[in-house]
């Protein structure tokens, strides 16, 4: 399979997933809105989904990953089996005494570091408790099934670990649509989606269980052992867990920060689910594929190979994410005003949320970057230099939050993360290319140049729609009125920047067939 099929094939399915996300958050906006039980809700399901995105996406590969395809290739399937049951056995004994610990010290948790702004309200901080509580499991079965996704990445079964996370949108959207006909009260809607949560991690768990069966391998319970692999797995896992989770952990820090205005903490993300789709369909696919590809590259000594690969990923995630962050920061208010304004989100809420979503978009580019140049470490089993980088960013985000919030409100949380990412992508970029494990090419810069004004241009088409449409966008239009709208715009713009992105030089056909016949030539050695 070539390198593109595999991008497409992961991307496809993180694709469903982030629709189905779409769909959550659009009947969560109308159940909720940015009232205190989205408050609530979102700051507890807030600690257990940085570990999801902390595991699940790619993480947990940049140590496992590297060491698991090395037992494949030294000792075969049954040396890869028994590291696998090795490593099973000490994450599960540590996940469960980590779990308990959590669970007993959830208030402290929840009063100084998941929603500190909560502390003087009595009532919010107690449901918080409760449901972070309920959901705090969740974080067990992520890990175990990213240490199973890891799993079948290296054996180049990828659909079954990237369709995994559907199954926690389906759950929830069932449960906000139960709430929704029987009429239930806020409170009672984020129980359900509480509950869901939990049962949702225990069916990824059960689906990733069998792509491993699936893929010809199983998975034994062992008596915990520190052996000298898993322990090389550990001190490459803690640092990747800090890097791979940057964004988010400055989303958490955002959390705590915004925790202290009512509204803010949903606010926040309602935009990052609409940023989340092409950060999740390409940046996640990236980081996937391309991390157990340069490892193996790597190992073959294939040092030109490697280089290619990455270079051509970085290729792949400018031609998206360039006109997607146009796209974003034009189209934020019409964007947020179609999928969310109904029920209890109001007009005023559409406002704030789309100005978030537009300061999003201009971090969007940062955001995947960093998925497409963290291999480029990962692969060489150097987990601590972007650990560094990392904490150079949390400070900026710290910094910049703090001073910008009481002025900007949650807008001003966008702006620190934006600066955060860009401040690591340069960080990480400059390293690699120092280094010589990152290759300059002048033809990639141009046509980088070239894809910015491809986006300008489809950005006029955008600014024109938007106007001759403006009646059909209004919100006293009808909803499907108003999609038909937007959809028109997001259409008509896509094809103006595929069409000019080619004229103009920024793509051509002969390019993306070199790099499918690469694809195919690396999948084959």
């Amino acid at each position: 399979m070539s390198l593109a099929k595999k991008f497409m094939t992961v991307g496809g399915a993180t694709l469903g997933s982030r629709i189905f996300g779409f769909a959550r958050e659009t009947l969560m906006a109308a159940a909720l809105g940015t009232g205190p039980m989205a408050d609530v809700f979102y700051a507890a399901f807030r600690f257990p989904n940085l570990f999801r995105r902390l595991f699940a996406e790619g993480a947990f590969n940049a140590a496992f990953v590297p060491l698991f395809a090395k037992e494949i290739e030294a000792n075969g399937t049954e040396g890869a089996k028994r590291f696998s049951e090795e490593v099973f056995g000490v994450l599960f004994s540590v996940l469960l005494i980590l779990t308990i610990a959590m669970e007993l010290a959830m208030p402290l948790l929840v009063r100084f570091i998941i929603a500190p702004g909560f502390a003087d309200d009595a009532e919010k901080f107690s449901i918080t408790v409760r449901m972070a509580a309920v959901m705090f499991p969740y974080l067990m079965c992520m890990s175990l099934t990213a240490m199973m996704s890891g799993m079948l990445n290296s054996l180049h079964h990828f659909f079954a670990a990237a369709v995994a996370p559907v199954f926690l949108n389906v759950v929830m959207i069932g449960a906000l649509f139960y709430a929704l006909y029987t009429g239930a009260p806020p409170l009672d809607t984020a129980w359900y989606l509480s509950w869901g949560v939990l049962a949702a991690g225990i069916l990824q768990l059960a689906v990733v269980y069998m792509g491993v069966l699936h893929a010809g391998m199983s998975i034994g319970l062992r008596f915990p052992r520190f052996t000298p692999n898993v322990r090389r797995l550990l001190l490459l896992a803690v640092p990747a867990a800090v890097t791979g989770g940057i964004t988010q952990i400055n989303q958490m820090i955002g959390q705590a920060i915004a925790s202290s205005r009512e509204g803010a903490i949903a606010a926040l993300q309602y935009a990052d689910r609409i940023y989340q789709l092409p950060l999740g369909v390409v940046g996640v696919a990236v980081g996937v594929v391309l991390l157990p590809e340069l490892s193996r590259a790597l190992k073959g000594g294939n040092l030109k190979e490697a280089g290619n690969l990455q270079n051509r990923s970085i290729e792949f995630v400018l031609f998206l994410t360039i006109p997607a962050a146009f796209a974003l920061f034009l189209l934020s208010n019409e964007i947020i005003r179609v999928l969310y304004e109904r029920g209890a989100f109001k007009a005023e809420n559409t406002s704030v949320v789309a100005a978030i979503l537009a300061i999003y978009g201009i971090g969007l580019p940062a955001f995947v970057l960093i998925k497409a140049l963290q291999p480029g470490f990962y692969a060489r089993e150097d987990t601590k230099t972007p650990m560094r980088f990392s904490a150079v960013a949390v400070g900026v985000n710290c910094a910049t939050a703090l001073t910008l919030f009481p002025f900007l409100g949650a807008p001003g949380i966008a702006v620190a993360e934006a600066t955060a990412g860009w401040i690591s992508t340069l960080l990480l970029f400059t390293t690699l290319l120092r280094r010589g494990h990152l290759a300059w090419e002048w033809a990639l810069a141009k046509r980088t140049l070239l894809l910015m004004i491809a986006s300008a241009i489809m950005g006029g088409v955008i600014i024109y729609l938007r106007h001759v449409l403006a009646p059909w966008l209004a919100s006293s239009s009808g909803l499907l009125t108003k999609v038909s709208a937007l959809g028109l715009i997001i259409v008509a713009s896509m094809l103006v920047y595929f069409v000019a992105a080619f004229a103009i030089g920024g793509a051509d056909i002969g390019m993306i067939r070199r790099n499918l016949k690469r694809g195919r030539k690396t999948a084959s050695s």
